[in-house]
């Protein structure tokens, strides 16, 4: 997905599977363009300890910094990739997380499939993919009209009052533990100080941006791009 610094899309429950050889270090490698939506797993893989690479983008002309051709590793063109120890290839940012969380259930990253927890949890990553992430876009393409740009900031403005209101009296958007919403909510709503969106009027969600930012595993992700 392109956001942040660059174009964003969400497709939030869909990916695709490429069969790649299998990585000769027979670790994940996550593919990602600093500040755009691949911060979320980058968080998420820190948030779990795990042992993985990165291999920055180059989302226009399609090059990997390893000088792959990156339309090889997904076909659709944008970030967040994770290629898996077997070579194979996750697509979709929210896909990835919940992957990445189920596999180390002792985390708590993620509520178990099949409870209404999950599916809560579903709801916020498809929220955040599709009425927060979307309206992004347009703000981070010169060639918008400034009238649709004025429209989306509006939209965002309007759903971020609405998740000011969900977060009063939590620490995280599910409760009291941090999970691969907040990595995703978090990645997202960061970008409202490139893009004109003043959230100064929302305690909450000022206050869960400082909480989630202090996490060492946030910290960590951040540092790793030059965030921080």
């Amino acid at each position: 997905m392109e956001a942040g610094r660059a174009k964003a899309r969400a497709i939030p429950y869909t990916s695709q599977l490429v069969s790649l050889p299998r990585n000769a270090t027979h670790t994940m490698k996550l593919f990602l363009k600093p500040g755009a939506c691949s911060l979320s797993p980058h968080i998420v893989l820190e948030e779990l300890g795990l042992k993985y690479e990165t291999d920055t983008v180059d989302l226009k002309g399609k090059k990997t910094g390893s000088g792959g051709d990156f339309l090889a590793i997904n076909p659709k063109g944008y970030v967040p990739a994770l290629q898996l120890d077997d070579g194979t290839v996750l697509t979709e940012g929210p896909a990835i997380v919940q992957y990445l969380a189920d596999q180390h259930p002792e985390k708590k990253l993620a509520p178990a499939n099949g409870t209404l927890a999950r599916y809560q949890l579903q709801s916020w990553l498809t929220f955040v993919g599709t009425e927060l992430h979307k309206q992004f876009s347009p703000l981070f393409n010169p060639t918008a009209p400034e009238e649709w740009k004025e429209t989306c900031r509006g939209n965002i403005a309007r759903r971020l009052a609405w998740v000011n209101e969900q977060l009063a009296g939590k620490d995280y958007v599910m409760g009291a533990d941090f999970s691969v919403a907040d990595a995703y909510l978090f990645t997202v709503a960061g970008w409202t100080k490139f893009v004109k969106i003043d959230i100064s009027g929302l305690p909450h969600l000022k206050a869960y941006l400082a909480r989630v930012a202090a996490r060492p595993g946030v910290q960590a992700a951040l540092k790793a791009e030059g965030l921080a």
